[in-house]
């Protein structure tokens, strides 16, 4: 899968028919990657996160697997750790804000109009197909918002911002 954006990797991962890969993991990968931050394929910090946290229909996957990683980034770039914090909520504050502007919310019970954990719950969400549509919009979504932090200059220039938190 070298070579190919975190959209495309997102869609990869996601779309499989097996269904191994949920929208957090899907999100988790596709940025880790982008971000070149360690190895691909263990999407294991994210698993609960699908389904809004254990499909308790909480914030969108999406949104959260993508959080893990822009936390990661920013630590790494930025070193000290109260710094690195501050910088990855105000770029999630940000990213939320326009999820929710598009979509009207941004957990996922609302979104997918759906209880996961309810019987059969999960069943009747993939047999709807709502996961290949709706779900993967709002992945690509969340990793177009998120992606371009990969470049060090747009980092750099969102970091710098006026407003932005500093230490």
């Amino acid at each position: 899968m070298a070579g190919i954006g975190p959209v495309n990797r997102a869609r990869e991962y996601f779309l499989r028919d097996d269904n191994y890969y949920g929208c957090a993991e899907s999100a988790f990968l596709a940025l880790k990657d982008a971000y070149e931050l360690g190895p691909a394929g263990n999407s294991s910090p994210a698993m609960v996160l699908n389904g809004g946290v254990a499909y308790s229909g909480g914030i969108c996957g999406a949104i959260s697997g993508a959080a893990l990683v822009v936390g990661m980034l920013a630590e790494q770039r930025l070193g000290d750790h109260f710094q690195a914090k501050r910088i990855a909520r105000e770029i999630m504050l940000q990213a939320m804000d326009d999820f929710a502007r598009e979509y009207d919310s941004v957990n996922c019970r609302e979104l997918i109009k759906m209880d996961l954990r309810a019987p059969g719950g999960h069943v009747r969400f993939i047999e709807s197909g709502i996961w290949r549509t709706r779900c993967m919009t709002q992945i690509e979504f969340a990793l177009r918002a998120l992606a371009p932090f990969a470049d060090q200059e747009a980092w750099e220039r969102r970091v710098a911002e006026p407003g932005a938190p500093h230490s």
